[in-house]
């Protein structure tokens, strides 16, 4: 298999594996060894204030010289309003409830005393740092962005989970369009948070390539050279992979997560809008049972920061039906080899499979 291709030429890396940006999980040293791997390791931002964005790309910096790309959320931020207080109020009680009954000690702070960053305060930090790909999602940045970050020579990767998204990033002039499947792990990409896309990942992307001429990123339930080769054969030039590293010696999670995934079956994954706000694929588990037959899930991001202090302390108590564990619908069996060895692994299947 010919591994080098429009996508390989303009991220100036050997082979077009990308990393999956997977927050909570990605560390500077999963992002260093992929890109070490002449591949494209992938750093989360999330919505970190700038100081702690410049914080994980020096680490990630001080641990590879080769490229590798930010990521962070273009979503709108909803406005505060009395009728969001006196939800958030009401939903703050039930959590608080809900985890004391659990014998869970949290307290949350108010909606007035969170802290919501928004992706225009990142940007500083990725041209201060001189980051030149970025990867993004949620939505599509706004004009003013895309022209400053493009004048910094900074190479642009938006998401879609539908035509119409592909569409627009492509009329935005985004570079690289990364297309996500239902079938991916953790958040969907999708530009809003209602009535999400819910088209297959090989359907979708054999769709999205016969609509735009931009390099294709395909994101969704790869997981060996099969899965491999057919997004390549559906128009993909770049192939994501996350929830095949989440077991991996790099990964943030925790011994007791590892051997929560090591143990899932099909039907414990699930879409939920439970922790977040946002639909998120992951392990099915008692939080999630209970808000969703409730009227206390919050719009992205509150609902996230409401049960920020309900994962942390489930995280301390190796709690796992009050914590969040994202996964794909491809189950695997969750390696603990380092991140750069699952890959190596995934270019001699291919080249040995499909050449």
């Amino acid at each position: 298999m010919n591994w080098q291709n429009d996508l390989t030429r303009i991220l100036k890396i050997d082979y077009p594996i990308i990393q999956a940006p997977m927050f909570g999980v990605t560390t500077p040293e999963m992002v260093a060894v992929t890109s070490n791997a002449n591949c494209l390791g992938s750093l989360a931002l999330a919505d970190l204030n700038t100081e702690k964005c410049i914080e994980v790309i020096r680490a990630a910096k001080h641990l590879t010289n080769k490229p590798f790309a930010v990521n962070f959320f273009a979503h709108s931020i909803p406005e505060i309003t009395e009728a969001l207080k006196g939800k958030y109020d009401k939903a703050k009680f039930f959590v608080e409830r809900l985890a004391k009954q659990n014998n869970l000690e949290i307290e949350i702070p108010s909606i007035d005393d969170l802290k919501i960053n928004s992706y225009h305060q990142q940007i500083d930090a990725i041209i201060s740092e001189n980051c030149k790909i970025l990867s993004f999602t949620f939505g599509n940045l706004d004009k003013q962005s895309i022209d400053r970050l493009k004048s910094n020579g900074t190479l642009l990767i938006g998401t879609c989970t539908s035509v119409n998204e592909a569409l627009i990033l492509e009329q935005s002039g985004i570079d690289v369009i990364c297309v996500q499947g239902l079938e991916a792990g953790g958040h969907r990409g999708s530009f809003g948070s209602e009535d999400i896309p819910k088209i297959g990942g090989l359907s979708l992307l054999a769709q999205v390539s016969e609509t735009v001429n931009v390099p294709l990123i395909y994101a969704g339930g790869i997981f060996n050279a099969k899965t491999l080769v057919a997004s390549k054969t559906l128009g993909a030039s770049g192939f994501q992979i996350g929830s095949l590293l989440l077991g991996s010696a790099e990964s943030a999670l925790e011994a007791f997560q590892k051997e929560r995934l090591r143990k899932v079956k099909e039907t414990d994954i699930v879409l939920t809008k439970s922790f977040s706000g946002r639909f998120a694929r992951g392990i099915k588990n008692t939080f999630i049972d209970i808000m969703e037959t409730s009227e206390f899930i919050l719009p992205f991001p509150y609902q996230n920061k409401l049960t920020f202090e309900l994962r942390k302390i489930a995280k301390i108590n190796q709690n796992t039906e009050f914590l969040n564990i994202w996964a794909g619908q491809s189950i695997n069996e969750y390696s603990g080899k380092s991140t750069a060895d699952i890959i190596r692994s995934l270019i001699i299947e291919t080249e040995n499979n499909y050449c």
